[in-house]
């Protein structure tokens, strides 16, 4: 390199060979799992139920203040066949009306149920306590037990198509990534880029699970085979996670569970916050996973984050202002950083046209933000590595003590 360009910063070509050294294997990684894209499970379909699904599944909703979003979910539910033996509404005292709306639909559709859980023990988050709570009021003849969040709304053939993919493929576990509906340009761009962190860190949906301690669930939609909770006890192994999904998952496969993670975009869609500051403050907060993984795994998905999609968006326009854009002028290490970070922005780009179809954008005033999304990359790493230096005190409207973690 020209004494000229070198003389301002005649450090760079040695941080660029360091960086080398880390970044390179970590991008090899990162392919590794991108490329599974191709050859991913498809979308699951909906399915009309079969005679041997009759009364085959009973649900799990659990509920804390959700009247303001909880009827497109139970008029999902009450849409689904007669595989659906059940819904069972599992509410932790709510005091905005929620119940009120559970008793409406209930009024109509004799397979939904309404429970009010016990306090909640110590050593427990809210949620898993109350799946754990309405596990254990389902009827035992159900072959299946699936988790609904409030906030989803099921599309029809929904629970005969899970079903009927997990009996057919022996699965005994599996959950489904659903559609996303956003509606400000704020949520449009800092969501996907805090989606992408889980994409980059575990495939996308649809991928081979690997490795127990690499499994990915989401339990917005969870269904689980009977006798496999029975097995695990219900949700004790999740008890204290505020990741249950994943913890639980986990739990199973480590156990010899066939564990699967699926794209569900065509039969299940959500709008989980109202938002983008609700979205940093609430879905930030467990995407680190730390309730799932050891310290060791929560800080080496940091560092991969950070290496292959945060400091590319600094490092390319960096480079390129320090070396003043004279590309004959590099030295080979520099060239070299500066084309694999060019190629993993490019590549970064291609995700956020390949993530697209998991969101509503057709009709949503801030949906061209979703194309600038990857311009907030470094936000979410920053995101995840702020989450994974606490655990939260505060969740669904729930005080959660610093010492016990719960």
């Amino acid at each position: 390199m020209p004494a000229d360009v070198a003389a301002p910063f005649p450090w760079l070509s040695a941080v660029a060979v360091v960086l080398l050294v880390v970044q390179v294997p970590m991008v090899a990684v990162l392919l590794s799992r991108l490329l599974q894209g191709p050859f991913r499970r498809p979308p699951l379909a909906p399915e009309p139920p079969t005679l041997e699904q009759l009364g085959a599944v009973s649900v799990v909703v659990p509920t804390l203040n959700e009247a303001h979003r909880l009827r497109p979910c139970l008029e999902g539910l009450t849409r689904q066949s007669y595989e659906l033996r059940e819904v069972l509404v599992v509410d932790s005292h709510s005091t905005d009306g929620t119940q009120a709306v559970v008793k409406a639909y209930q009024a109509d559709d004799p397979r939904l149920r309404l429970l009010e859980d016990d306090p909640l023990p110590q050593g427990w988050v809210g949620r898993p306590w109350a799946l754990d709570y309405g596990f254990r009021h389902t009827a035992a003849a159900s072959t299946w037990v699936l988790g609904i969040d409030a906030d989803t709304q099921p599309q029809p053939g929904l629970v005969a198509a899970l079903a009927k993919a997990m009996e057919t493929e022996g699965y005994d576990l599996a959950s489904l990534a659903p559609r996303f509906i956003l509606k400000y340009p704020g949520e449009f761009w800092l969501q996907p880029a805090l989606l992408m962190t889980l994409v980059y860190r575990f495939g996308p949906a649809g991928s081979p699970s690997g490795a127990p301690q690499r499994v990915m669930a989401n339990g917005q939609c969870f269904m689980v085979r009977r006798s496999l909770l029975e097995q695990l006890d219900g949700y004790q192994s999740a008890s204290a996670s505020f990741c249950d999904d994943v913890t639980l998952a986990r739990c199973a496969a480590a156990q010899g569970a066939k564990v699967g993670f699926w794209d569900g975009s065509r039969l299940l869609k959500v709008r989980m916050y109202e938002g983008m500051a609700e979205t940093w403050r609430e879905w930030g907060r467990s995407l680190d996973l730390k309730d799932a993984a050891s310290a060791a795994q929560v800080w080496w998905d940091f560092a991969f984050l950070a290496l292959v999609q945060g400091l590319p968006w600094l490092l390319v326009p960096g480079l390129w202002l320090a070396q003043q854009g004279a590309l004959a002028d590099w030295s080979r290490p520099l060239l070299l950083l500066w084309a694999i970070n060019l190629g993993l922005l490019a590549m970064r780009v291609g995700m956020q046209a390949a993530v697209a179809s998991a969101y509503d954008l057709q009709g949503a005033p801030g949906a061209w933000a979703f194309w600038l999304s990857p311009l907030a990359d470094p936000v979410a790493v920053v995101r995840i590595g702020l989450s994974s230096l606490r655990r939260p005190t505060q969740w669904r409207g729930r005080q959660y003590s610093t010492k016990s973690s719960i």
